[in-house]
């Protein structure tokens, strides 16, 4: 009798939720594969049959469902306002990736990398989403309409090593700390960016635009801090003007 009265007090939308909420927590611990749907009914207080009622594709269609939610989660990481220092704006939208990272734990994988016996061309076009989500916006920070593809392949390749960084950490038992590893990320954007304008004028010029935003105190004057020491005893680099 409770568990009537509660499917009557749930809308529809709200029991879909319930349960694509009650199949991310458990993708979140295991692979898609080790999931059965009775584990999804069990995680959601519900009948089996009604887990068929809301997902009559059964478990692929339930996956694929998931896998679309936790992707609309991750696509608004990156929005930030555009105001302030690039460095803090990244900073801040990966402290949203990182964090769902951390929440997701062993699923992350398996929910956005693929590698799962029921990844299909949907849950492919799915994550692939999420990446040219990711790289929109990182060019609308860099205040870039109609990037080159120098840029473009910058911005692309770095999200890819976020993503690997973040399997990573997860194998390593996230270590380092998430701050640190946040703020090494950003780091090696700026390293990158850096790299690629000295062969492109257009990335030259959304780093002079970026650096203008920066000061001394901050994410990039620590960096310069501690690279020069690194290289400036090289036979070959010359610091004077």
């Amino acid at each position: 009798m409770t568990t009537a009265r509660t499917y009557r007090r749930l809308t529809v939308e709200q029991r879909r939720g319930q349960l694509l909420n009650a199949a991310l927590e458990l993708f979140a611990r295991q692979v898609p594969e080790d999931v059965s749907l009775d584990d999804v009914a069990e995680a959601a207080g519900v009948s089996r049959p009604l887990v068929y009622r809301y997902f009559p594709g059964g478990k692929p269609q339930l996956y694929e469902a998931a896998l679309r939610s936790a992707a609309e989660e991750l696509e608004h990481c990156f929005a930030e306002p555009p105001e302030g220092a690039l460095t803090k704006r990244l900073a801040s939208a990966l402290d949203r990736y990182l964090a769902f990272v951390d929440e997701h734990d062993a699923g992350f994988s398996a929910l956005l990398q693929g590698g799962s016996v029921i990844e299909t061309s949907r849950t492919t076009a799915i994550v692939d989403g999420v990446r040219r989500a990711a790289a929109e916006h990182i060019l609308s920070h860099l205040d870039v309409k109609e990037p080159g593809p120098r840029l473009r392949m910058t911005v692309r390749m770095w999200i890819t090593a976020v993503e690997a960084a973040s399997l990573i950490w997860l194998d390593e038992e996230k270590e380092p700390p998430l701050d640190e590893l946040r703020d090494w990320l950003v780091e090696q954007f700026v390293a990158c960016l850096v790299a690629t304008a000295g062969r492109d004028p257009q990335t030259a010029g959304v780093v002079r635009a970026a650096l203008a935003m920066e000061s001394a105190e901050g994410p990039l004057g620590e960096l310069v801090h501690r690279v020069l020491p690194v290289i400036g005893d090289a036979p070959f680099v010359r610091l004077d003007p």
